[in-house]
């Protein structure tokens, strides 16, 4: 299993009231509040096409929750990295008119 806690950045702080932020600390937006960018990469994928959904700002579990719901949406796999929600193929179309009927209307089809 990941240490999704991995502290190997921090070298040293001498700030007493010094806080490492963790993925799980930050609050996840509302729905309506949440400015995501819906389009297609195939960059260092072997030419495979896939789709990234870019600026979810919350927690790294919310997220995965999201992540699974476009899944099941698509019938296809997918993860989450670097704070990417990534589905394996072309579902641009599918992906960006599901994120707008769940009220994520500030969505964008880049």
């Amino acid at each position: 299993m990941k240490n999704k806690n991995s502290l190997s950045t921090l070298v040293y702080s001498t700030d007493p009231n010094f806080k490492i932020e963790t993925p799980e600390d930050i609050a996840t937006l509302p729905k309506k509040e949440q400015k995501l960018k819906v389009y297609l990469d195939k960059k260092q994928r072997s030419g495979k096409i896939v789709t990234l959904v870019e600026g979810f700002i919350g927690s790294i579990d919310d997220m995965e929750i999201v992540a699974r719901q476009l899944k099941n949406l698509c019938g296809t796999g997918g993860s989450v990295k670097n704070n990417f929600i990534i589905i394996q193929g072309d579902n641009k179309e599918k992906i960006f008119n599901w994120l707008v009927k769940d009220r994520y209307p500030l969505t964008k089809k880049v």
